[in-house]
């Protein structure tokens, strides 16, 4: 049994248990006090642990639903694909990556929250691994069927009211990024080292810039 459920994505089934014990939680702390993406408490207290927190952190039952069903069944395709802790480096980071646009260009009273950031990082993987192989059957169509999903949400999210698009955005990025840096096991000969090198570059460089774009905004920053 044991060994069963170590074959098989058990990142994604943790991931998965982890936001379910969260949101019952939230019946008992507010979503700020739990660890919601809120750039004051980031900017002056000092709180960094918020851009893990959010990604485990929903706005009632529709958006764990719905986030949770995009877990389910993403995660497991990319877990399969790219191993346990190569998915879970690409989920988390990205995830972090887009709290960080999220304190970056929002405004400041704003509070976000949802694994949505880290979900983009995974349709942004997705369509970088279909880059590198483009010629294997099936992956170009997967990738066009990406990119028009990421379009989709994206432009909802222009319009929607209470959906954090500078989350998403920073998310997908970060996927994407990521995506051309973490090679997939037993395809590494498909990747570039000095691409990696170069595109591990971009996302620090991201991460600092949205991190030092939001003191500014904080006017902690001249």
């Amino acid at each position: 049994m044991l060994e069963k459920y170590k074959n098989g994505p058990f990142i994604t089934y943790t991931l998965f248990a982890i936001q379910v014990v969260v949101f019952l939680l939230e019946y008992l702390l507010p979503v700020k006090q739990l660890g919601s993406m809120y750039g004051p408490f980031v900017a002056y207290l000092h709180e960094y642990w918020r851009f893990v927190t959010p990604i485990f952190i929903h706005y009632g039952l529709m958006h764990i639903v719905f986030n949770s069903v995009v877990l389910y069944y993403m995660g497991q395709q990319l877990e399969a694909i790219y191993g346990h802790w190569r998915f879970l480096a690409i989920y988390l980071l990205s995830g972090i990556l887009g709290n960080m646009t999220s304190f970056a260009f929002n405004q400041v009273n704003v509070s976000s929250a949802g694994a949505s950031t880290a979900l983009f990082g995974v349709f942004g993987a997705f369509v970088a691994m279909g880059m590198h192989f483009k010629h294997y059957p099936g992956f170009k169509e997967l990738t066009q069927q990406y990119l028009i999903l990421i379009g989709i949400n994206l432009a909802f999210g222009l319009v929607g009211n209470g959906i954090d698009i500078f989350g998403h955005i920073g998310g997908v990025l970060g996927g994407f990024v990521l995506g051309q840096t973490i090679a997939v096991p037993y395809q590494k000969d498909s990747y570039r080292k000095s691409m990696q090198v170069l595109f591990a570059l971009i996302f620090v460089f991201l991460c600092i810039f949205c991190l030092l774009y939001g003191f500014k905004k904080y006017q902690l920053l001249v």
